[in-house]
């Protein structure tokens, strides 16, 4: 039960930020606010405020930010509808924006409680000793050209940013021999026909990789790069979909994400542990719940951030009876999705299919020595 309610939380944590960010640029940008809800379906506490009604809802899998001519016409001068293109824009766009921001925040935080930082720089091979103890490599890569020192810049024109992105590369990548760019004493070298490969566990996984300690800047810096590498893992993991590498069978709604929030929350064998898990997959959540909100798509925020681009190209607003009438129609489909893919997730829990815990953290590829073996998490997918 804790775990749910945990779930819960940090559930209802994500969209509130989210839809707060619309709430208070509306706000700046002098529009009446009418509704501000968490939640969906029926109220359970309400308050009403000088001219906006605040509300806490039964299920946990939305929320919404109700303004004055947003939807309709209306006369009223703080309408949304009678602010220029740029504010509307602001306020579309700010709920996604306010969602990466708490992305970082997290991973901030995560990488304060591991209190190291993990770079892309080589700082050994893997290998294994024989009967004499004598060392001897395992890996591949080393005999391809790779050093001790070499900070991977590149992997077949995939910029490298973090840990995040070399786990991710090396995992999903098809090809056996790889460009790899370093930076080697200062100048960029690249490398052709590199195989990364470990001997001994028949894995991709051949170095280790160094780690420093916490400071101000490399704390900021990692961060802010992690935020950027899972925003990109997210667009990728769109486009897998789109292409068809992943099904339906692969999505999961707010029933799944809750379970799979109360996995993470037990996959600690200490509190520290445990918090690391959450922190992880919470910020993982909140950045594809910023970016999807983003895609084009009629009810989403990046469609109507669409029909704006599109008022402002024209230098007149689209009928609005028309815009309304596709978003109605893009709201009906989405909500048909949720209720399908809400119906696979029960199953998924009747049958016992929790998800497994695959995120990457800092800590599978550094240890206290400050240099471990990357270990390749395959990174979280977007369902």
């Amino acid at each position: 039960m804790a775990k749910i309610l945990i779930a819960l939380i940090v559930f209802g944590v994500i969209i509130a930020i989210h839809e707060f960010g619309h709430f208070i640029v509306a706000k700046l940008c002098g529009i009446r606010v009418n509704k501000f809800a968490i939640g969906m379906g029926p109220v359970i506490l309400k308050k009403q405020g000088e001219e906006t009604e605040y509300s806490l809802r039964l299920f946990p899998v939305g929320g919404f930010c109700a303004m004055e001519g947003e939807d309709d016409a209306s006369d009223d001068p703080r309408a949304f509808s009678k602010k220029s293109v740029p504010k509307r824009m602001a306020v579309v766009v700010a709920g996604a924006v306010m969602n990466i921001i708490l992305g970082f925040l997290l991973l901030l935080i995560q990488t304060l409680l591991y209190q190291t930082v993990v770079t892309t720089t080589i700082a050994d091979f893997t290998y294994t000793e024989n009967a004499s103890g004598e060392r001897v490599s395992t890996s591949t890569s080393e005999s391809c050209g790779l050093q001790v020192g070499d900070t991977i810049i590149s992997i077949d024109g995939m910029r490298i940013f973090t840990d995040t992105d070399l786990s991710y590369k090396l995992q999903s990548t098809e090809n056996d021999r790889m460009t790899v760019v370093v930076k080697r004493d200062g100048e960029h070298v690249t490398l052709e026909n590199v195989t990364f490969f470990n001997t001994a566990t028949e894995g991709r996984l051949d170095f280790y990789v160094q780690a420093e300690k916490c400071n101000f800047f490399n704390v900021i810096r990692y961060s802010a790069l992690n935020t950027i590498s899972t925003g990109r893992l997210i667009w990728a993991s769109l486009i897998d979909l789109v292409t068809g590498k992943y099904g339906f069978h692969d999505l999961s709604g707010p029933v799944g994400i809750i379970n799979t929030i109360g996995v993470a929350v037990s996959m600690g064998e200490t509190i520290r542990e445990s918090l690391i898990s959450l922190l992880s997959l919470a910020s993982f959540i909140t950045i594809n719940v910023g970016i999807f909100n983003l895609l084009p798509l009629p009810a989403l925020d990046g469609g109507r951030l669409l029909f704006l681009l599109i008022e402002a190209i024209r230098r007149k607003p689209l009928n609005p009876e028309h815009e309304g009438m596709v978003h109605f129609i893009g709201l009906a489909l989405l909500m048909l999705l949720m209720v399908a893919v809400t119906f696979q997730d029960i199953i998924k829990m009747a049958q016992g299919n929790n998800p497994p815990d695959n995120t990457t953290s800092a800590s599978d590829t550094a240890n206290p020595e400050n240099s471990s073996p990357d270990s390749g998490s395959e990174p979280v997918n977007s369902k």
